[in-house]
């Protein structure tokens, strides 16, 4: 049921961003002129078409349902001589190369708009994000030693507005492709939470960062995480609950471990989970009444490792919410920046990979978005359409590669032409499209590769 689940999701999410790029390509080539004999969702043989318009253009479904393709009267594929004289100028080789570049490269773009359409609705919307507030900062950590805290609140990176731990996240990653340190704008909170006066600002060294931990997370590279609820409660017990054997009930809230004050839920999870066997003091509160309670976790071997543990169910561990919302102006903006910031970023991501200054295990393929599409639509449509938008800012930089058999392959070529004034001979092309293939398919071997790792691990 869960692949079944996973793959509609990832035919859905394939079949919107496909469409879209297509329709890009299809739109402008109807500007330009050129007339178009077939638009397929699919590749390979075509499984159910309909023709239509005054073109009798073929709306198609094919088998293949990896892609789709526009198809025009092209002389290179049908042979000028098969064409009728009358449609010769709309053929497509007969355009200019200006507009030759503009109808290959509305598939991209039609990718890119699709993206700030999304984010623009999503921002007007409101979306609810985690507050970039800190959790327990380790007294080894690169983020302790530049001096955060536990309960700071990230308000701007070098001057950059802050808004939720997404947003924080994302800048943090863009600083980490770079050498320069960035500048953290923060308020401090006391232990009840209370603001401790005017926002303070924290350089961050990066300069030791290897671009290489972007695989992993930058922020736990720092030692920064999410802050999760403060309130400890128990909200049931699972079979042989050594808690529940304690006298322990649901609704129960702990406060401390061993005389120490606990700062979140996650903190009672790791001084559980560090002390398999051994009898822990819990401070507890049940209604009005406090009293002290010996508990001994049960030991379990986890990845070769013993951790303790009390088999209780805790209360959610939600992060402090706020919701990022804008007027359609402002949220058109912030769409237009978040899509280009990102367009950008993945470029410099392909580039160190192309270097080796990034590993090729950031290459993701179908099983993975798969995934990641099917738990963003059970999470709710808003996430969903937040995935989408990510996913189709990929495809457009994807299809903008010089690589030739893509989108941006042919951009290479007529470029050459435009700089040549003639068009690149056939024998050139053909061999860029043979090593575009191969290229393509190295790609899509680590793409797979890196996915089945994935799943396995």
């Amino acid at each position: 049921m869960i692949v079944l689940q996973k793959t509609l999701a990832f035919l859905v999410t394939l079949g919107i961003l496909v469409t879209i790029h297509e329709l890009g390509h299809y739109i402008v080539a109807r500007w330009c002129g050129v007339k178009v004999l077939r638009f397929s969702l699919g590749m390979g043989k075509v499984i159910y078409s309909k023709r239509l318009g005054k073109d009798q253009t073929e709306w198609a479904i094919s088998m293949l349902p990896l892609g789709g393709y526009v198809k025009m009267l092209d002389a290179r594929e049908l042979g000028a001589e098969n064409i009728d004289p009358n449609e010769l100028s709309r053929e497509f080789c007969q355009q200019s190369v200006w507009k030759r570049i503009a109808i290959v490269a509305a598939g991209p773009i039609a990718n890119f708009l699709l993206a700030i359409f999304l984010y623009t609705i999503l921002f007007v919307h409101g979306v609810p994000e985690p507050a970039a507030k800190l959790r327990v900062v380790p007294g080894n950590s690169i983020a302790y030693q530049a001096g955060l805290r536990y309960g700071d609140l990230v308000t701007s990176v070098n001057g950059e507005r802050v808004q939720g731990w997404t947003e924080f996240r994302w800048k943090m990653m863009q600083k980490g492709m770079t050498e320069g340190n960035p500048v953290l704008e923060v308020q401090h909170f006391d232990e009840v939470g209370r603001d401790s006066g005017s926002p303070v600002s924290i350089e961050i060294p990066l300069r030791q960062f290897n671009p290489k931990d972007t695989e992993n997370d930058i922020l736990n590279y720092l030692g920064l995480n999410l802050a999760r609820s403060t309130e400890v409660v128990l909200k049931g017990f699972l079979p042989e609950s050594p808690a529940l054997g304690a006298g322990l009930q649901a609704g129960d809230r702990v406060l401390e471990v061993g005389q120490k004050p606990l700062l979140d839920v996650i903190d009672f999870i790791q001084v559980v989970n560090a002390n398999p066997g051994k009898p822990l003091k819990l401070l507890v509160q049940r209604k009005q009444e406090k009293f002290e309670v010996e508990v001994i976790p049960a030991s379990k071997e986890v990845s070769g490792k013993t951790i303790g543990m009390l088999k209780v169910e805790l209360q959610a561990m939600a992060p402090e919410m706020t919701v990022l919302q804008a007027n359609p102006v402002e949220a058109f903006v912030k769409s237009v920046e978040k899509t280009w910031d990102s367009s950008i970023f993945y470029l410099k991501m392909i580039g160190k990979m192309l270097t080796g200054s990034v590993s090729l295990k950031n290459i993701t393929g179908p099983l993975t978005i798969a995934d990641y599409a099917e738990q963003t639509a059970r999470a709710g449509f808003i996430t969903y359409l937040g995935f989408i938008a990510v996913i189709s800012i990929s495809l457009g930089v994807m299809n903008l590669l010089p690589i030739p058999v893509l989108d941006g392959g042919h951009l290479l070529y007529y470029s050459l032409e435009v700089l040549t004034g003639k068009p690149l001979q056939d024998r050139y092309v053909e061999m860029g499209q043979r090593a575009g293939v191969f290229l393509l398919l190295m790609m899509m071997a680590i793409a797979f590769f890196n996915d089945i790792a994935r799943l396995m691990s």
